[in-house]
C-alpha cells in the first residue's frame, strides 16, 4: 500500500490503495478493505502526533483498539484507485473519536466513497510494563471496554431458543484475528462479518458462487457498525448469531449479527454488528446497478418468514 500523509493540528490526510486481496468481484474492492483504509487513517493520524502503536506499546504499556466502527459506501472503489482518507479528530466526544471521509478521483473530481466514524480506547496490556508515565494529553483515551449491554441469553441453548430463525456459526479464534498476544482485535470482527454472511447464504440456498454463476449477482454493502462490547480472547470458542428480518423496497436486506462467548457455563456479549445488504449486477450492461430482489430470494433471506 502507497501512502502520502499530510497533516494538521486536528485532520490527517492519508492516501494509499486497497489491497489486491480485495478485489474478489471483477476490481470492485469489498467493504472489509474500506474498512482497512479507515483504520489506517486514524493510525496515521496517532503517528503524526507521536502516538503510534509501537510508542503506545512500548513505552505506556497501551494497545490500540478500535472499539466502534460506523461506515457508509456511497461508491465503490476499484483495485487501481488512489483513496484519500481524511481523518478528523471528533472533539465534541470523550475520549479518541474521529470522522473519517474518504474520496477517489477518476479525472473529474473527488468522489465520496466513505463517510464514516469510529472510536477508539488504549488499553493497559498485561505482557508488556510501562517504562514512562502516560501523558495527561492521552489519558482520556485509556480505558477497558466496557459492556455496553448486560441483558440478552445467558446459555448457548437460551441463545438458539431466542432466536429460532437465526443463523448460528460457532468458530475457534485464531491467533491471526488477534493482537497484543490476546485479544480479537476490530479487524477480526470485520472479517467474522464477511464470513458469517457467506455462511448465511449457503445456509439459506443462496451461495454466493451459485447465484453469482446462475444470476450474475454478487452481494454488496452500503453501511456496516460494528461494535466491541467485551474482550474475546485467541483460542476461544465465538457464537456468531446473525438474522434477516426485512427486505427494504426490493434491493436491500439488512442484517443483525451477535457474538458471544462462553465462560463457564456463561454467554458473554463481546460484539455486536450490523450491515445493510444488496445484490449488484455483476456483467452486462447494467454491471454495477443493484438487482431487484424477487420474491423467491426474499423468502429465502427470511427464511420463509
Amino acid at each position: 500500500m502507497t501512502t502520502d500523509v499530510h497533516s494538521d493540528t486536528d485532520m490527517t490526510t492519508y492516501m494509499g490503495r486497497p489491497r489486491f486481496e480485495g478485489a474478489n468481484i471483477r476490481t470492485w474492492i469489498g467493504f472489509k478493505h474500506f474498512t482497512y483504509l479507515m483504520e489506517e487513517g486514524v493510525l496515521q493520524y496517532l503517528r503524526d502526533r507521536d502516538l503510534g502503536p509501537t510508542r503506545l506499546y512500548r513505552d505506556f504499556g497501551l494497545g490500540v483498539e478500535f472499539v466502534d466502527s460506523s461506515i457508509r459506501l456511497p461508491n465503490t472503489i476499484d483495485l487501481d484507485d488512489e483513496v484519500t482518507v481524511r481523518v478528523t479528530r471528533d472533539e465534541s466526544k470523550l475520549g479518541w473519536s474521529f470522522v473519517v471521509r474518504m474520496t477517489v478521483d477518476r479525472g473529474d473530481g473527488p468522489i465520496t466513497v466513505l463517510n464514516g466514524k469510529t472510536r477508539v480506547q488504549l488499553m493497559h496490556e498485561v505482557d508488556t510494563a510501562p517504562v514512562s508515565t502516560i501523558p495527561d494529553s492521552i489519558v482520556d483515551a485509556v480505558s477497558e471496554i466496557t459492556p455496553l449491554d448486560t441483558t440478552g441469553p445467558q446459555t448457548l441453548s437460551q441463545l438458539t431458543s431466542e432466536n429460532p430463525g437465526a443463523f448460528l456459526w460457532s468458530w475457534r479464534i485464531p491467533y491471526f484475528y488477534c493482537h497484543y498476544s490476546l485479544r480479537l482485535q476490530h479487524s477480526g470482527y470485520v472479517r467474522a462479518v464477511e464470513e458469517v454472511v457467506d455462511r448465511f447464504l449457503h445456509d439459506r440456498g443462496l451461495a454466493i458462487e451459485e447465484v453469482l454463476a446462475e444470476r450474475g449477482w454478487i452481494p454488496v454493502v452500503s453501511r456496516s457498525r460494528i461494535t466491541l462490547l467485551e474482550d474475546a480472547l485467541m483460542g476461544e470458542t465465538l457464537h456468531t448469531v446473525m438474522r434477516v428480518d426485512e427486505v427494504i423496497k426490493d434491493v436491500m436486506y439488512p442484517a443483525k449479527i451477535d457474538m458471544y462467548v462462553e465462560r463457564g457455563g456463561t454467554l458473554f456479549h463481546t460484539a455486536t454488528a450490523s450491515v445493510v445488504h444488496g445484490y449488484a449486477v455483476s456483467r452486462g450492461t447494467e454491471a454495477g446497478t443493484l438487482a431487484i430482489i424477487d420474491d423467491e430470494t426474499r423468502g429465502k433471506l427470511l427464511g420463509g418468514r
